[in-house]
Formats: structure tokens, sequence, C-alpha cells
């Protein structure tokens, strides 16, 4: 028995990464006592360890640091324990911390440390100028919002009568259908003598600098001491890509008194499919590939292609129309990176080479084969055992997957073999992912040999048609394996 992490081909190749993710950003505000920073962290789940608690559930913790300095010098310094909710699987989770200072120029630093993982390790860094004046008109900085709602309770989520969640990463997903911000507008009473308008500009931007206006909106404000404006604007025509998002302060002349900014990004790959499928390819990275390689790209995503594409997917590979390979293989890169579809088909393309070479049996291509497949479905496994000297069964392998976001399980196992004992010809025979082959009689079926031994000596697991498991033994090791692998 050979117990064996990837092949050495594989193991930097991996669309699961256990490093550390975590969205940090900050906010200014101005207060009655004292000016404020607020501090918005996201840990996301898959990137911390989670530990096993009571009743199956599992928790995450991290410990976090924050500093604010001046000229080099730490000026304020903050250290706590952040917990994940209990869960059955890694979720992800959220803080919010508020920190009083006076007006300067700081140098914020947040280091993150997963508790249950020595060298899972996050730390950020970024400048802060607060500067409020309390006789001018000030605007406090954008909050990109992911969601709000009216809450009467005191807390660091809540201002002005709402509990604001922040919007990890500045990134709206397909899934979001409105854009939500917050914004404070401070001593109108003192400047401005008549209603005023908050004007907001959603611009695209490119990687140029050019950018063009794609959304205007305007809302009629008193002048108070303390405006308070919260907006939702529907982005669900916005195409995918890189915006600014601009709030103005504009007296009725129209004349602009003060602004703030903040960027953004939106993922819209539906939108963008129904585009890709009218845009034209000559410029697209699509239009340089040749004939094989557009066949080639296509068989490579086909395990990845989902609902009633694949039979599209199949009358394309079919027909080899040079125009309709180039439009699905566009098409789908597109929904995965709508920003950077030939950089998604790039980093694509080099693992499924690797696999293809890897797990190449000389029938088609690597990757279409049952390792090949689950490989380019699920990424690299966690572990893998291989068996090749039990003289009942044919070689086989047990992969196995301590973390499964596709169907939220853990420690997911997959039992290939090879029943002809062909070169590389090993079969799916077994698996406990959700959606995959499940097999109640995969002992059976690799220890056939030993079964019709079992029969003929009229031992206890000759029962095949209706049993599921073998007695453990020298030569039957793989129950054993799957169950404490």
């Amino acid at each position: 028995m050979k117990k064996l992490l990837l092949l050495s081909l594989l193991s930097s190749l991996t669309y699961f990464s256990n490093a550390m993710d975590a969205s940090l950003s900050f906010a200014t505000f101005k207060s009655p006592g004292q000016n404020y920073v607020e501090v918005y962290l996201h840990v996301v789940g898959n990137s911390v360890a989670f530990v096993e608690k009571a009743d199956s559930m599992s928790q995450a913790a991290v410990e976090v640091i924050v500093l604010f300095k001046i000229d080099g010098k730490i000026h304020k310094f903050d250290k706590f324990k952040l917990n994940s909710p209990l869960s059955a699987f890694p979720i992800d989770f959220i803080d919010q911390k508020r920190y009083g200072l006076e007006n300067g120029k700081y140098e914020l630093e947040v280091s993150i440390q997963d508790l249950n993982k020595e060298d899972n390790a996050k730390k950020y860094n970024a400048e802060v100028d607060l500067n409020y004046n309390s006789e001018q008109l000030m605007q406090s900085d954008v909050q990109l919002l992911s969601s709000f709602k009216e809450s009467d309770q005191q807390n660091s989520f809540t201002k002005n009568g709402f509990h604001l969640e922040t919007l990890p990463f500045n990134f709206y997903s397909r899934r979001a259908n409105k854009l939500i911000f917050y914004n404070e507008i401070y001593n109108s009473d003192k400047v401005i003598n008549d209603k005023f308008l908050v004007r907001y500009v959603i611009e695209k931007v490119d990687g140029k600098g050019n950018s063009e206006t794609i959304a205007v909106g305007n809302k009629k404000q008193d002048p108070v001491p303390v405006n308070v404006v919260l907006i939702q604007k529907d982005i669900s025509g916005l195409v995918s890509g890189n915006y600014n998002l601009i709030v103005e302060i504009r007296n009725k002349e129209q004349v602009l008194l003060s602004s703030k900014k903040v960027f953004f990004q939106r993922s819209n790959p539906y939108l963008d499919l129904e585009k890709a499928q009218e845009a034209p390819l000559e410029e697209q990275f699509v239009n340089n590939l040749t004939k094989e390689e557009l066949e080639y790209g296509l068989r490579a995503i086909a395990m990845n292609v989902t609902d009633n594409k694949g039979e599209i997917l199949n009358a394309v590979l079919k027909d080899k129309d040079l125009e309709a390979m180039k439009r699905f293989l566009f098409s789908f890169w597109v929904v995965q990176n709508p920003n950077k579809p030939e950089d998604a088909y790039t980093e694509y393309m080099k693992v499924a080479k690797a696999v293809d070479n890897t797990f190449n049996s000389g029938f088609g291509h690597g990757f279409e084969s049952d390792r090949g497949n689950i490989f380019m479905k699920y990424g690299k496994p966690s572990d893998m055992i291989r068996e090749e000297n039990e003289s009942t069964a044919p070689p086989y392998e047990i992969w196995s997957y301590n973390d499964f976001p596709s169907t939220r399980q853990s420690n997911v196992k997959f039992l290939f073999y090879n029943p002809s004992l062909a070169s590389g010809q090993y079969l799916l025979l077994h698996s406990t992912a959700r959606g995959e082959l499940n097999n109640p009689q995969w002992e059976n079926i690799l220890y056939d040999d030993a079964n019709s031994v079992d029969e003929f000596q009229g031992g206890s697991n000759s029962n095949f048609i209706d049993g599921t498991s073998m007695g453990d033994g020298v030569y039957r090791n793989a129950r054993r394996y799957f169950t404490d692998f």
C-alpha cells in the first residue's frame, strides 16, 4: 500500500485555496463628541480552519490586531478574538469595530491570524485621513452595503436607526440586483440656506483610466446638522466591470459643493452571456484559436457545463462549426470571469493540460477519464491512497476531500478501481459526494475474486446479490481505508 499526496505534477494545481481570504475596509464619520473610524471585517469561511465542536458542529476562530500609527508610532491599539458561528460546514463571518480618533493622518494596520492554523494569516495596510470641520460642509466616506434594516438597537453595526451590513470586497455578485450606499452630510444648515441635491453618479471605468457615466440619480435634502443618506439603486442591468460611485452635494443652482467617491466591481454573468451571444468575436481570444484548440478547450470544460447546455455542447462538438465552437467557448468563460474571460480560460487550461498528461491512458483525453473528470470538477483532493498489492482486488485509489464546498460536505471520498488492469484505466466505483455515483455494493464489486473464493469455501460473505460489505482481512483493506482515511 502506498499513501501519497497527489502526483507531483498536480501538487500546485488546485481550485480551492487554503490561504486566508478576508475583506478589510473602513470608513470615517463625524459625531458631535468625536470623529471615528469604522473597520469592517469579512472572513471567507473556506479560507480558515474549522474545528469540530459538539453535535457535529464546527467553528473557526481568528485573532485580530488593529493598529493606528502616526509617524510609525502606535497611537491606538486593539486586539480581539473573533469566533465564527457554529455550523455544520464552513461559513463566512463578519465583525465591525468603531474607533474614536482626533483629526490627523494615520497608518492603519490590521493583522488577522487563524487560531486553528498557524501558517494562515493576513495583513492589511491603509492610510486614514481624518479632517472634519464643525463649520464647513462635510461628507463622511461612502459606505457600500450588502443589506440594511431599521433597528433601535445600539451596537457597532447600527447608525441613525439602521442596522447596516457592509459589502465585502466592494463586489456586487450576480445575485445582487441593488446597489445600496450610506453617506452622512454634516453642517448643511450652516452653509446652505435652501433645499439642496444629493446627486449620485455611477461611472464605468477601464484599465486606462477612462470613464463613462452610466447612471445618475438625485435626492432633495433640507439643510440640517446631519443629513443621513441611504439610497438603493437598481443595478440588474449593469454589466460586469469596474465602476465608481460618486456622491455629490449640489445647491439649487447645481453648483458642486462637495463630493466623495468609492470604487466597486460588478459581476453580471447572465446579462453578459446574453450580450455575448450578440457580441462580435473578432477581438476576442477565441478568434485566435485553431479548430483543434477550440475542440480541446470545449472538451476540457464539458464536465463543468451544467443544465441543458451539455446537449448544446455535444451538438457543437458533433457539427464542428467554427463559429458555434467559438461562441460556446467564449460564452462559458464570460460567465466565469466577465472582466477577463481570457485569463480564466488560460489558467483553467493549464490545469486541464496537466490533468490530461497525468491521467491519459490512450483512450480519449486524460481529463475525460473518471479520475480526470473528478479532478476538473472538484479540484485537487486533500489526500490519496493507492493500493496495488491486494491479491483479491485490482489496483484502486481512494481520494479524500476534507472540505467539499460544492455540496457543503466534509470528508468526502471517491474510490476508483482498475478492473481491466490496463495502464491508467481507473473507473469510478463509489463516492460519498452528493450527486456522484454511490454504489452500496462497491466492496463486492471490488473484491469479486475474493467473493468467489468465499462462496466456494462456504464463507459468510457469499451473498453477492444483496451484500454490501466484505469481511476485513489481510488482503481486503479498502473498507478500513475508506472509513479511517
